[in-house]
């Protein structure tokens, strides 16, 4: 079938909005007429090297037109959120835990399915798509049954895409690895969605202490009216003096959402003894180090990759959040036409939107 496609033609270029062939789904893969779509700081990242011609996108929301002959979980006319691609057989997979899946980056980030092939062409050229199991910057994604989470027909499809990657990776980061106690402290570094749904997550948390770190004011403003109880505007490079002042005995918990070396150190050393740093940004920085007294004392740091989550049932478990006000996400969601996705990702680079979301 034919859908209308945001390509990336070159790498680091515009995206070109343009007609693409789609295969019919396989017997493991749905069929998804796509609402609405954001857009993550990892598509930007990627649209830097990402082999072209590409097809990004891995917020979408919508629903389903087809499904494959072995599909169980969805039928034509559920809505649902997509997420990442697992393989489902792995030992990671099998014990619950497919953000860690054997075959992860194979099945997210080679932009073909596990076999080589791809479901996506353009004028006989095939495009390197299945990008997180979706490539959703277009108007239908064929993805594998294991990459969507059937969700509740009452909810705003436009504002699901993002509980699939961007909210789920911030919240999860807390929720499901951190797991802070109440009265805990927290310092969340990088005030965009990813960090402000780990504020919120603080909060439901029960933590005394949450503080958000960014070098833009109006972020760090916007961060209160989510939940953070202090700021640290590190723009000046006074962040570890102020995190000091606030809690002088060191945080029981950190959380970077930046992927920069500079700042993961600043959040490292930020915590207390038995304390425990996340770390979920992927940013410009390919290496971290810190000085190696600043792990002792029982300090750790984990990687964390889409807040560690099994989709299907976290994805729901936010939006039900949301749904009750205690998720309020969509404060930040900022809407674009989808034709105008390079003005949208303008936004989202210069730090205009906190969350840009593309809708059909």
């Amino acid at each position: 079938m034919r859908a209308t496609a945001a390509l990336l033609e070159q790498a680091g270029q515009p995206f070109v909005l343009t007609e693409v062939d789609l295969d019919d789904p396989r017997p493991d893969e749905v069929l998804v007429r796509v609402a609405g779509v954001g857009i993550c700081g990892t598509d930007l990242e990627f649209a830097g090297f990402f082999p072209t011609p590409a097809l990004l996108g891995h917020e979408g929301a919508g629903i389903v037109e087809k499904v494959g002959a072995h599909v169980t979980s969805v039928r034509p006319g559920d809505h649902v959120a997509m997420s990442f691609a697992s393989c489902g057989t792995c030992a990671l997979c099998r014990t619950g835990s497919p953000a860690y899946c054997r075959g992860f980056d194979a099945m997210n980030f080679s932009g073909r399915r596990p076999d080589g092939s791809t479901a996506v062409t353009h004028e006989g050229r095939e495009v390197n798509a299945h990008f997180l199991g979706q490539s959703s910057f277009a108007s239908h994604v064929v993805a594998p049954e294991r990459a969507v989470v059937k969700i509740d027909p009452s909810l705003d499809l436009l504002r699901a895409g993002p509980f699939g990657c961007g909210f789920q990776t911030g919240a999860g980061g807390v929720l499901n690895v951190l797991q802070p106690r109440p009265g805990s402290s927290i310092a969340v570094f990088g005030a965009g969605a990813v960090g402000v749904a780990a504020v919120i997550a603080a909060g439901l948390s029960g933590c005394e202490v949450v503080a958000a770190v960014d070098v833009n004011p109006a972020k760090l403003q916007a961060a209160r009216g989510y939940g953070a109880t202090h700021t640290v505007d590190s723009s000046a490079g006074e962040a570890a003096e102020q995190l000091a002042a606030l809690v002088p005995e060191g945080f029981d918990f950190v959380i970077d959402t930046t992927g920069r070396e500079d700042v993961l150190r600043t959040a490292v050393e930020a915590l207390g003894p038995l304390g425990h740093a996340g770390v979920i940004g992927i940013g410009p920085s390919e290496s971290m180090s810190f000085e190696w007294r600043s792990i002792l004392n029982g300090r750790t740091v984990t990687g964390i990759i889409a807040g560690s989550s099994l989709p299907q049932l976290f994805v729901p478990r936010l939006l039900e959040l949301n749904a009750k006000g205690r998720f309020p996400v969509e404060k930040m969601i900022t809407y674009f036409p989808f034709e105008q996705i390079n003005e949208a990702v303008a936004a989202v680079r210069s730090g205009a939107v906190g969350k840009a979301v593309l809708t059909f």
